[in-house]
């Protein structure tokens, strides 16, 4: 019986690692599980619980797109020199001082919920603190990932597996803290923020990843110069351009119905904080969906066309979800909405990080990083002013509509980008 048990496992272990080969490595593993529950608090925290006060506190949509301004702002500001210290020191001693700053927020945070201190002027500040990490989390969360496995042809695999952790923990956290709100309160979700942090750092501790060759940053100018060259690098790659280009209008316009969800949620669906968890949980439903698709895709050959072809459905998507007013279909079109969302964004980072050099990997993910989300503070903030003065089923209008333009223009790089592809 014991061999059988024996045999079965090992079975199951063979069929998992052909499908899912990142699996098979120890580093991939840790870095998967622990980063798993930390990214729930994280997204809960983040998408639903910040959000969902700063409308409580101040019943604006303009200071709603005002927090999302300040909260991502940080993050654009840093987000490039994030890529030059990936390049130049330890990625896991990064993430782990990293986290060891995002458990001290969030323990803030706890604190003064739990104590009804909070104000809207100190969720702003702290919400700002959460954008200098974020800033410096990205670039070098994307970067370690191809660094948890030692064969690069598992390299497409361990980056779609990390988006599928990342949909999960978007799924789970906003879940969680709609059920969190609804019972027990705000505090509540910022205390499990707080303890979600302690895997990730004990699981980062416990990696071991492979040696790599690094110098030291000697100044100011040796900074710039390094990131001009980052730069340089990725405005002459013309593939590399016209994907960061796409997803800088995908953060800019293509998010914007996350800072608009509260004013949806609320006031035109007319629900209440498990309705703000459920319209939050579905667009990461369909990530989980696009996530799974891509994991056991091999090779990188036809994304660019599917990049095409989600930016369009993008655009559908999100007038559609404007339009509606039952929130039923609002959940099914936000479906389609992550869906979409992440193979446009999965997919493009699937090209760059196989096309770009090592040498460069940490400054080129940090403009990823940067097209991603840098650009959705003003995305937020034009989101806001969009509602405030037309409403906010005008605002995703206009942002769905502007999309749908990005994806035509893209479509006429498709040619050169699909030759340096086949290369």
């Amino acid at each position: 019986m014991k061999i059988w048990h024996r045999q079965l496992g090992k079975s199951i272990s063979n069929i998992t690692y052909h499908h899912l080969p990142a699996l098979r490595w120890r580093n991939f593993r840790l870095f998967f599980g622990g980063q798993l529950l930390s990214m729930s608090g994280t997204f809960m925290t983040q998408q639903l619980t910040i959000p969902w006060l700063v409308y409580d506190l101040t019943q604006s949509p303009w200071l709603l797109g005002v927090a999302g301004f300040v909260q991502f702002l940080p993050t654009l500001l840093l987000i490039p020199f994030s890529g030059i210290l990936s390049d130049r020191w330890s990625r896991r001693d990064l993430l782990i001082v990293v986290q060891i700053l995002g458990i001290s927020v969030s323990l803030a945070l706890t604190i003064l919920t739990f104590t009804n201190w909070i104000t809207f002027p100190i969720l702003l500040v702290l919400s700002a603190f959460n954008g200098l990490l974020k800033g410096l989390d990205m670039p070098v969360r994307h970067t370690i990932v191809t660094e948890t496995v030692d064969d690069r042809a598992d390299w497409g695999n361990a980056i779609a597996l990390n988006s599928v952790m990342l949909s999960s923990s978007l799924v789970v956290g906003p879940a969680m803290g709609g059920i969190l709100i609804a019972t027990l309160g705000v505090k509540y979700c910022f205390l499990y923020d707080t303890l979600s942090y302690i895997p990730a750092i004990f699981t980062l501790l416990a990696m071991r990843l492979p040696a790599r060759q690094m110098q030291p940053l000697t100044g100011i100018s040796d900074t710039l110069e390094k990131l001009r060259e980052g730069f340089e690098y990725v405005w002459k790659f013309q593939p590399i351009r016209v994907i960061l280009l796409m997803l800088a209008l995908h953060g800019f316009v293509g998010m914007s119905h996350v800072a608009l969800m509260p004013v949806f949620a609320a006031k035109i669906l007319n629900g209440n904080a498990t309705t703000m968890a459920n319209l939050s949980t579905s667009a990461p439903i369909g990530s989980l969906f696009a996530c799974l698709y891509l994991s056991v895709r091999r090779g990188i050959v036809g994304l660019e066309r599917l990049i095409v072809v989600a930016q369009v459905l993008i655009g559908m998507s999100l007038i559609f979800f404007s339009l509606s007013r039952q929130v039923w279909l609002s959940i099914i079109i936000l479906v389609f909405v992550g869906c979409f969302s992440i193979l446009n964004i999965t997919s493009s980072n699937m090209i760059i990080q196989t096309l770009v050099t090592e040498d460069k990997r940490g400054r080129v993910m940090s403009f990823y990083a940067l097209a991603m989300v840098g650009t959705m503070p003003f995305g937020n903030l034009l989101a806001g002013t969009l509602a405030d003065n037309f409403g906010a089923t005008n605002a995703l209008i206009v942002c769905g509509s502007l999309i749908i333009l990005g994806a035509f223009w893209f479509s006429a790089q498709l040619p050169a980008v699909s030759r340096w592809i086949a290369r």
